[in-house]
């Protein structure tokens, strides 16, 4: 069952081309093999699987929409760690759902305003029935697009704080 209303967004193929040359860091990119799988990627929005070949990146999520919109994140902008293919992939499954929602796991929806300020942020513990997962994370997006000045929402691993995905504001 697919309860998503808020589509979450993998890394576009134009920025995971530059992120393959050179990171958000201004780093060389270096791959390897993932020998045991599981890591997080934000070109498909799915864990690796054994055997394939990811690359660990720095990659500025908030100051690369900036960049598309006009918004101005100061000091919001930030830098981090990410897993993508090291090669093209194809990219998300449009009917997968809400990507990384382990039961149990804690989840932060870090809300953004049109111009790049923070307006807070929501802890969602994801309940152990993966369904109910998925609908609980659509319902806190729900909620947190719920206030008209927010126009993106950053989807946050607690454990590292690292960013998984994002979600725009649907345009009408």
């Amino acid at each position: 069952m697919n309860y998503v209303t808020f589509p979450p967004a993998a890394l576009a193929p134009h920025v995971l081309d530059q992120l393959r040359e050179r990171d958000d860091a201004g780093a060389v990119v270096h791959s390897r093999v993932d020998d045991e799988g599981g890591a997080p990627l934000r070109c498909c929005l799915r864990r690796s699987r054994s055997g394939e070949r990811i690359s660990l990146v720095s990659y500025a999520p908030l100051r690369r929409w900036a960049a598309e919109t006009g918004a101005e994140p100061g000091a919001y902008d930030e830098v981090g760690p990410v897993f993508i293919h090291t090669d093209r992939c194809t990219g998300p499954d449009p009917a997968a759902g809400h990507p990384f929602t382990e039961t149990g796991a804690l989840r932060v929806l870090r809300r953004y305003t049109g111009d790049g300020r923070i307006a807070g942020g929501t802890l969602v513990p994801l309940p152990d029935d993966p369904d109910k997962a998925q609908s609980v994370t659509d319902e806190a997006l729900h909620e947190a697009f719920s206030d008209p000045a927010v126009a993106l929402v950053h989807v946050r691993a607690v454990e590292y704080g690292c960013f998984l995905y994002e979600v725009r504001r649907l345009r009408r």
